[in-house]
Order: structure tokens, then C-alpha cells, then sequence
């Protein structure tokens, strides 16, 4: 698999010598560098950020970056989420690259935007409001079943679009 130039390369809790608590704190302040102090563009909307819940003193939309879980309160981190902390805002910021493929769909009142990384396994979700963006949630997409679904709501937004 070859990446393209503007992906950086993975953040590794090796690199912290297995300090979860310390690489937890490195991986918050990438998100903040690249979320909270600048804020990326999407087709021209500013991009806002879903606060809360606050937990330990971080946004919600950290957490859903970088764990699992269905319920909000039980989410766990998820080692493959946080190594790719620096993964959402390149892809948002090169959402127009042909290695990436962009589609919309409803979503309660608004539309949901997802970038599908297929190459990488590698899915962005934004959540467009009325006049900014929502950076929602990021996660690798690993299980075969998963990814061919996403293929399939791609080709289907494409077919109607």
C-alpha cells in the first residue's frame, strides 16, 4: 500500500514507552493543534467542533476519535483509533484527492459527510450544518463485510448524484 505524500505516518504508544496516560495526553494535543487551535476548511464551511460531553477535560468528538463503544459513557480507547489522531484533519483538508472517495447522506435534519479512505481502511464522518461543519468521528475500517458496504453506499450515491 502506498500513501499518499500529505498522510503522516501513524502516532505509536511505543514511542511514549507504553505510557498509555502520557500517550494520551501527546495524541489530545495533536487533536487540539489540529481541531481546536486551527480550525480545517470543508467546501468552504468552517469547521466547528461537538464539545460535549466533556470528560477528563476533553471534547467529545476526541473520544469518538479515538474509541469504541456504543454506549457514550462505556466508550474504551482503541489503539489503531489513536494512532491515526493525525489521519482526519489531512484527509478533511484533501477530501478532493482521487485516493479518497466523498459522499453525503441524510441524516436526522442534516446530512452526514463521509471521506472513505478504501486504501488505508480508513473512514472520516463529518456533520454538515446549516452554515459549518462538524468533524464527527474517525475510525480505521477493517472487517471486509464493513468495507464493502461502504463501496456500496458510495456507488449508490454516485448513481443517483
Amino acid at each position: 500500500m502506498s500513501l499518499p505524500e500529505w498522510l503522516p505516518p501513524l502516532e505509536e504508544l511505543k514511542a511514549y514507552g507504553g505510557d498509555f496516560s502520557r500517550y494520551l495526553e501527546a495524541i489530545y494535543k495533536i487533536f487540539c493543534a489540529d481541531f481546536v487551535t486551527s480550525k480545517p476548511v470543508y467546501a468552504g464551511k468552517r469547521m466547528g467542533l461537538k464539545r460535549h460531553p466533556v470528560v477528563q477535560g476533553k471534547e467529545a468528538t476526541f473520544w469518538h476519535m479515538i474509541s469504541e463503544g456504543n454506549n457514550e459513557a462505556e466508550r474504551l480507547p482503541d489503539l489503531r483509533r489513536c494512532e491515526r489522531i493525525r489521519w482526519p484533519k489531512p484527509i478533511i483538508e484533501n477530501a478532493t484527492d482521487t485516493a479518497l472517495k466523498v459522499w453525503r447522506e441524510p441524516r436526522g435534519p442534516g446530512h452526514r459527510v463521509l471521506i472513505w479512505f478504501a486504501e488505508a481502511e480508513y473512514l472520516v464522518v463529518l456533520d454538515e450544518r446549516k452554515d459549518y461543519v462538524l468533524p464527527w468521528t474517525a475510525y480505521p475500517v477493517e472487517r471486509e463485510h464493513q468495507q464493502r458496504k461502504l463501496e456500496r453506499r458510495w456507488e449508490r450515491y454516485n448513481e443517483i448524484n
